[in-house]
């Protein structure tokens, strides 16, 4: 049917010739009411149009146009007006092409707003403050996934957002809880962590996630650890690719609770936050501040690891330390632990923004949690870095001169 319909419909010849004449004599009779019959009076046959044929219509047209082409005027030269930057403003430079080739448009000094970024990115990766600073993103140039060009940019973000979300001191409006029992509920997290297999992104985001909540919401115990399975269920999802299930949360808490209360518990979890999850917690800075401290290997990244993770179990730490200064100061107290000489380099004061000085109290006190780890009783930390696949780092003696002895 289609074929049928596409088809065009043969007609007899005769009949096309008859069709196409009649039309050519309506196109004349309607050309000649516009004045194309040439009447001359002297002529008898003035009235009868003459016959022009397309030959000569095609050389009436090319006259027409040549004519046309003589008495227009001459074109100006062109003029290329070059627009200066901000500090040569209205200053314009005219230069006739009449003549001349055109330059390479490569060559033609005009600034535009991509070429002045790139030119800053490119300066801004290869300035630094003296020789003894080194480029930690030298290797990782080609990396595309190392993000090179804004990683700097990055960082500074994430240490203008730590004032977005911080942790104040909300132990006075709990009146239910004390630190020790956040202790207690962080210590557990990380045996229930390490069960799972998760992603240390996770832990941190975790312990975000509750002492967020907890400053903004006053909590009884007995809902204390459905705070944190709740808190880590979220933090799961977020970060894990196989997130464990609500069941499994129930399963490792011993049924204390039931999945219709972990449900209600993520989802006053995600209203208190008002669902604010991008947040910069102390692992983000670790990851940056351990690759500035070189030369790095296994075991400075599992000694500052330790130093952070058991920090962070401390109400203490938490509460009076922002995370870009806890992550910095896990990498000096690491470095002194170590006697990597020196404690702390040009190169990680650049990267950290932090100096010496300002990084002692904290890192003095992460000394002091790694003193008295085999003595305490919440060991969850300190077992986990004493294995070899950490190590062993927790059993190596803390830092002298960062100890309250020295």
């Amino acid at each position: 049917m289609a074929s049928k319909a596409i088809a065009p419909i043969e007609q007899p010849r005769g009949e096309n010739k008859k069709k196409n004449l009649g039309v050519e004599g309506r196109n004349r009779k309607v050309l000649g009411d516009i004045g194309n019959l040439v009447i001359n009076p002297a002529d008898p046959h003035a009235n009868e149009p003459k016959r022009i044929t397309r030959n000569q219509l095609a050389a009436i047209a090319q006259a027409a146009e040549k004519n046309k082409m003589e008495q227009a005027p001459k074109p100006a030269e062109h003029e290329v007006i070059v627009i200066s930057s901000d500090e040569e403003a209205e200053v314009k430079e005219k230069r006739p092409l009449k003549g001349r080739k055109l330059r390479d448009r490569s060559k033609i000094n005009v600034r535009t707003f991509s070429s002045v970024l790139s030119a800053r990115s490119k300066a801004a990766g290869r300035s630094v403050p003296n020789d003894l600073v080194m480029n930690i993103d030298a290797t990782d140039k080609d990396n595309e996934l190392a993000a090179t060009e804004y990683i700097d940019d990055i960082y500074k973000f994430y240490k203008l957002s730590e004032d977005d979300c911080p942790v104040h001191d909300y132990m006075v409006s709990q009146p239910d809880i004390n630190a020790k029992m956040r202790a207690i509920l962080i210590d557990w997290l990380i045996e229930v962590h390490r069960k799972f297999e998760l992603m240390p992104e996770t832990f941190y985001l975790t312990l975000n996630i509750v002492d967020r909540f907890l400053s903004m919401k006053a909590v009884p115990r007995k809902e204390l650890q459905l705070v944190g399975i709740s808190s880590m269920l979220i933090a799961s999802k977020y970060e894990e690719i196989w997130a464990p299930e609500v069941t499994d949360f129930v399963c490792i808490s011993d049924n204390a609770y039931v999945r219709e209360q972990v449900l209600v518990m993520e989802k006053t979890i995600l209203g208190n936050l008002e669902w604010y999850l991008t947040v910069p917690t102390p692992y983000v800075f670790l990851v940056r501040y351990i690759k500035a401290s070189t030369p790095s290997d296994e075991q400075m990244e599992n000694m500052v690891n330790f130093l952070a993770e058991l920090s962070m179990m401390h109400y203490v730490t938490v509460s009076s330390y922002s995370p870009s200064m806890i992550a910095a100061s896990a990498v000096y107290a690491a470095r002194s632990t170590l006697k990597r000489s020196p404690f702390w380099t040009d190169t990680l004061e650049h990267y950290t923004g932090y100096s010496e000085e300002q990084l002692r109290d904290c890192a003095e006190l992460m000394v002091s949690f790694h003193s008295a780890a085999p003595e305490n009783k919440l060991r969850a930390i300190y077992k986990k870095f004493c294995g070899t696949d950490r190590c062993t780092v927790a059993l190596m003696a803390p830092a002298k001169n960062l100890s309250a002895e020295s």
